[in-house]
């Protein structure tokens, strides 16, 4: 294996009841964990949303509320769950724009607040569309020479998208080969949250990247317009989204 791993690196892919970060929930995770020594594991879970899951999106991942209804919540699991990715970086496909803000949104929920900034993330599907524009089961087609059976479980996605990553190491030799490069190279911007609200500018101050405000800092926007942050707390925001706004705001009214 061409991926040099000072730590463990799991890959994990999330079925959901839908698409909207702050407010849709999990119904199916599932890991594949591997370690600088070669070894792996992987586990799938099955989660009870509690609430229900559109048939609309239930004819995508074929996961029913009747199929869920015993399942654990992702609470009963999140203390397992944290203990399983600690230490470790993360990779997914589209994870950086969909699966890790939904995870960070569960684990807030959960009561487990851990600083998932302090990890690194290797997104495939960023390699993916940077060298071959398409979707995972073309990606999986063009670089495994295989067709990617059960598209849209957990399982099989999540074990395609480390298949998927082994061999765009080995087509592409100038990709970085350590977790940290990787990182950097699927990184598009550097968010101070994790659905792209809040992005660092080139002074490293937290700005916003969406609406009225767009282009200004999280500090000078507060400072002009306090109403802002009250508009964003009550609004459909993603909980991390709000964490990081709440910490500047609280930081600028102890000055």
């Amino acid at each position: 294996m061409r991926l040099k791993l000072t730590k463990p690196l799991v890959f994990f892919d999330l079925e959901t009841t839908g698409l909207n970060i702050g407010s849709d929930r999990i119904v199916e995770l599932s890991y594949f964990k591997i370690y600088p020594n070669g070894s792996s594991e992987s586990k799938t879970y099955r989660i009870n949303p509690e609430m229900h899951i559109p048939e609309a999106t239930s004819k995508i991942h074929g996961i029913y509320d009747s199929d869920v209804i015993n399942c654990p919540t992702f609470a009963q699991i999140a203390g397992e769950l944290v203990k399983t990715i600690e230490g470790c970086d993360l990779a997914g496909y589209n994870s950086n724009n969909f699966d890790i803000p939904l995870l960070a949104e569960e684990l807030l929920r959960a009561g487990q607040d851990i600083d998932l900034k302090r990890r690194h993330f290797v997104d495939a599907y960023i390699i993916f569309a940077k060298r071959e524009p398409r979707n995972l089961s073309a990606a999986y087609k063009y670089y495994c020479q295989k067709s990617l059976e059960d598209a849209h479980t957990a399982s099989a996605d999540t074990r395609a998208t480390y298949e998927v990553l082994m061999a765009q190491m080995e087509k592409y030799p100038d990709l970085p080969d350590t977790v940290e490069k990787l990182a950097e190279y699927t990184t598009h911007n550097k968010y101070a949250d994790f659905a792209g609200r809040i992005v660092y500018n080139q002074n490293g101050e937290e700005t916003f990247n969406f609406g009225k405000y767009k282009g200004q800092t999280v500090r000078e926007v507060f400072a002009k317009d306090t109403s802002y942050y009250s508009w964003m707390m009550q609004g459909d925001f993603p909980q991390y989204t709000k964490k990081v706004i709440t910490r500047i705001y609280i930081d600028m009214r102890k000055k």
